[in-house]
């Protein structure tokens, strides 16, 4: 069953009765797995009473200290946002992405991360994301609640599961792990050529993993990328 492959992840958390709330959100749309990225006092006995009804969801969370250990099986990130972003990172609604967010976890794991109530996303946390979605508001109110826009986000990607077959042919995504891996290859590999300026290699790394996330690579594709770059560091040895 594919709503076993999304998970809903929560991001430096501060208000302990939205992660109760958000646990009831994804459990009403029948989803179970719920991950927590340095929560504040977790479980905490607010969270409990929000829960109403998912307190299984909530005691049997996964809660990791960085995001980068939380997506790490992941396959496909997508990143929540209210407002436009400056990077070149794919943006649609949620309700024009849902379906190939479904589609994806018909066969891969599909993470969505939430920022905190305050911030939402950093930059950096957005550098980890294949593509953003955002929930159409009015003009005067552009964000929700972070316990709303989890149950907004849960209920357009359930109504994708109806009419959708399962059989249908999926990429081998590769894992947030593998790009995370790719990606440090990628820098050593850049500033040894000099393409990279060694005072501030982010700027340029920013761009190029925007690029690499929005053609969501796979397992078979990353290897060859990284062929490459050892192919080059064997040659340079030489």
């Amino acid at each position: 069953m594919s709503h076993d492959n999304i998970e809903f992840i929560l991001v430096d958390p501060s208000h302990p009765g939205n992660v109760g709330a958000a646990a009831r959100a994804i459990g009403t749309m029948g989803f179970r797995n719920l991950s927590l990225v340095n929560p504040d006092k977790h479980p905490h006995p607010e969270s409990r009473a929000r829960s109403a009804g998912a307190l299984d969801i909530l005691l049997n969370a996964k809660v990791s200290e960085t995001l980068d250990e939380a997506i790490a099986d992941s396959s496909l990130v997508i990143g929540t946002t209210a407002r436009q972003r400056r990077i070149s990172v794919p943006i649609d609604s949620i309700h024009e992405s849902a379906e190939s967010i479904f589609k994806t976890s018909l066969k891969q794991k599909v993470s969505i991360i939430f920022g905190p109530e305050t911030s939402g996303l950093s930059n950096d946390d957005i550098d980890r994301c294949n593509r953003l979605v955002y929930i159409p508001t009015g003009e005067m109110y552009s964000s929700l609640n972070l316990a709303m826009a989890v149950q907004v986000i849960a209920y357009q990607i359930n109504l994708a599961f109806f009419g959708i077959e399962e059989d249908q042919p999926t990429r081998d995504l590769a894992s947030g792990k593998e790009m995370e891996l790719f990606y440090e290859h990628l820098e050593k590999v850049l500033l040894e050529t000099g393409f990279l300026n060694p005072k501030n290699p982010k700027q340029l790394m920013r761009r190029l993993k925007a690029l690499f996330n929005r053609a969501q690579l796979d397992d078979n594709e990353v290897n060859i990328m990284r062929g490459i770059l050892t192919s080059y560091q064997k040659r340079r040895v030489k």
